[in-house]
């Protein structure tokens, strides 16, 4: 009821302040600035903004701020804390982003372009409209920050809102990263502009509007990440998940992205050099797109790429540290598949449409599709077999970083998740090749394309077989081995079952039988202690309540299985145990629930996985459209 009550509060704060502070950035620019954002409609709407906003801010802010002065858990809840740093968010990127118009404008104007070849959004913007609203969100953003400072000293448990520091730190470090990255880009795609005759091409607003990017976006990212990485001497801070997930976020964006605009580079460079009609000039275009994306992020991939392996490496554990590496290989193996996979069947198709007469070499479509498949392969295969190769020597080494790796459930996911491509892939191209041969016994005529399409699906149909029968014989392999080690392991451990005349034993006996378990299981009653060693004992939950003193001192593993018992309720830690307590004393049933982290800082987490991959999102489209111009 208090979390409900308290992310309403916040929230309608939230919105009504902005709804303020940009009320009063337009008055103050309808009065500075006539002939832009004056006259009587824009006055009015301004007016209404803070006269609307203002008294629905000052009801809900008050009763924030009392209730987090009576209350610690209100002073210490993770809605308060992204309250106050959405907040701030809310105000200081727009004070960056104004400083940005500023200075585009300026270096605009300055190099004799005009104010108009800025970029879009800014080009219409005055000087007093950027001050005003750096000021107004400047005086916001300084209120809201000397509470926030204030009330960080006095807080006894700084989790919820060192969680949601965190999240506002990689949110700037990302923020001006992407900045730094697209000036670049821009910058870069010029010094490859050789100027035509063509009106709407290239002009010298791109290098321009790419260094105010650099300019406002580099100081943003440096000292975002130069925070971010003094703060690792706080252990919290160097095992965060968050960090873990920006870092594989930057490093599999960065090279997924180079391995794309070295595709497009190479496949452009094939087709020029196949005796593609173009000009120079348009050569260089075209290969200046991916090149101009392909370096920044190639960059932002070596660098995040490096201080992965370094977090990985401090993790010390050579379990933890084999798995974390997994996920990196295992996607990048995969796309190296994929492509491969393209540049083959592509290969091939151009074989046959060459020998079935149905191709011409000199034509634009075979030169295309010859330049694909061979920039395809050549990106692909290399990348798949970097990737697969040491995966593959791991799970077949013995002992335990081999079973670890042949278990691990990345791996069975890439094994599935091929074995899945390439069954429903031949299976579609089965029956099109069926289809094909049935409608030349029906008809007597399979059409003037009919060996052409059916040697096509035949050399799809079998490179879809050779990955099938390879990667099930690795997922067969994987599985003889595995078991063979883990019966060795089991076959030498025995559990002692300690009876207690419930159907125990007999639950316990058919819960191994169903795993295939191999442990060697003896049976004895609570009343003697059996000769011999054993490395656990299995007891239920109301006999290990009052356990005989032989069990209390036993020195291996005691596994207790929670059971009903009377007077007897489970908890799983204090916070669950007060919650039964509480329903106890009210003459409540107990209804257990499951005590974990808070149910908001989950959220943010959410929020902040669904803005990562958005942003991965973002990057690629942006080589993309970049590339294609």
């Amino acid at each position: 009821m208090k979390s409900i009550r308290r992310l309403y509060f916040y929230l309608v704060t939230l919105i009504s302040i902005e709804i303020v502070l940009w009320g009063l950035v337009s008055l103050l620019r309808s009065i500075v600035d006539k002939t832009i954002s004056g006259g009587a409609d824009a006055l009015a709407k301004a007016l209404a903004l803070i006269l609307v906003g203002m008294p629905i801010f000052l009801i809900h802010w008050l009763w924030a701020q009392r209730a987090a002065a009576r209350d610690e858990e209100e002073r210490t809840a993770t809605v308060r804390a992204v309250f106050f740093y959405a907040i701030l968010l809310g105000t200081l990127i727009p004070v960056v982003q104004n400083v940005l118009s500023f200075i585009d404008r300026s270096l605009v104007q300055v190099t004799g372009l005009g104010a108009e070849r800025a970029f879009r959004a800014f080009s219409e913007q005055t000087l007093p409209d950027n001050l005003i609203a750096i000021v107004m969100n400047g005086i916001v953003a300084f209120y809201f920050w000397n509470i926030l400072r204030s009330e960080w000293k006095t807080f006894p448990d700084k989790e919820n809102f060192t969680d949601v520091r965190r999240l506002n730190r990689y949110i700037w470090m990302l923020y001006g990263l992407l900045m730094t990255v697209f000036g670049a880009q821009q910058i870069l795609r010029f010094l490859f502009y050789i100027p035509g005759n063509v009106l709407g091409e290239l002009g010298r607003e791109v290098v321009v509007n790419g260094v105010a990017l650099l300019i406002v976006g580099t100081p943003v990212w440096v000292y975002s990440w130069r925070v971010i990485q003094d703060s690792l001497v706080n252990p919290a801070e160097m095992s965060s998940t968050l960090r873990l997930g920006i870092l594989y976020l930057l490093a599999l964006g960065g090279v997924i992205t180079v391995i794309t605009t070295a595709a497009l580079a190479m496949d452009t460079v094939i087709t020029w050099s196949l005796g593609a009609d173009w000009t120079f000039q348009y050569f260089v275009q075209q290969i200046g797109g991916p090149i101009s994306v392909g370096v920044p992020l190639g960059l932002v991939w070596a660098y995040y790429g490096y201080w992965l392996n370094r977090h990985i490496e401090a993790v010390g554990d050579r379990i933890r540290q084999a798995a974390m590496k997994r996920l990196y290989n295992y996607i990048l193996a995969f796309i190296g598949l994929v492509v491969a996979f393209i540049g083959a069947t592509t290969l091939f198709g151009f074989i046959i449409d060459m020998v079935t007469g149905s191709g011409i070499l000199i034509s634009d479509a075979t030169r295309g599709a010859l330049a694909i498949s061979i920039s395809s392969l050549v990106v692909g295969l290399p990348l798949w077999l970097v990737m697969w190769r040491p995966m593959q020597a791991e799970a077949l080494t013995q002992g335990e970083m081999g079973d670890h790796a042949r278990r691990s459930v990345l791996r069975k996911i890439y094994l599935y998740l091929t074995l899945f491509a390439s069954v429903i892939g031949g299976m579609a191209t089965a029956v099109a090749l069926v289809y094909q041969l049935i409608k030349l016994v029906l008809t007597g005529d399979g059409g003037s394309s009919f060996v052409n399409d059916v040697l096509n699906l035949t050399q799809l149909l079998f490179l879809f077989g050779v990955v099938l029968m390879y990667h099930l014989n690795i997922l067969r392999g994987d599985g003889v081995s595995t078991a063979d080690s883990l019966a060795e392991k089991q076959g030498g451990y025995s559990v002692l079952v300690i009876d207690s005349s419930d159907g125990f034993v007999e639950s316990v006996k058919a819960a191994l039988m169903k795993l295939g378990s191999k442990v060697q299981v003896t049976v004895t009653n609570p009343n003697g202690k059996p000769q011999g060693n054993y490395n656990a004992i299995l007891l239920n939950g109301s006999l290990a309540v009052d356990a005989p003193e032989w069990i209390r001192s036993f020195n291996g593993s005691r596994i207790v299985v929670q059971n009903e018992a009377k007077n007897i309720v489970w908890t799983d830690d204090a916070a669950q145990a007060a919650q039964s307590l509480q329903q106890l004393a009210e003459g409540q049933e107990i209804r257990k629930q499951k005590m974990g982290r808070s149910p908001w800082t989950i959220a943010v987490y959410v929020f902040a996985a669904l803005f990562m991959l958005q942003l991965l999102a973002i990057l690629l489209a942006l080589g993309i459209s970049l590339v294609t111009g």
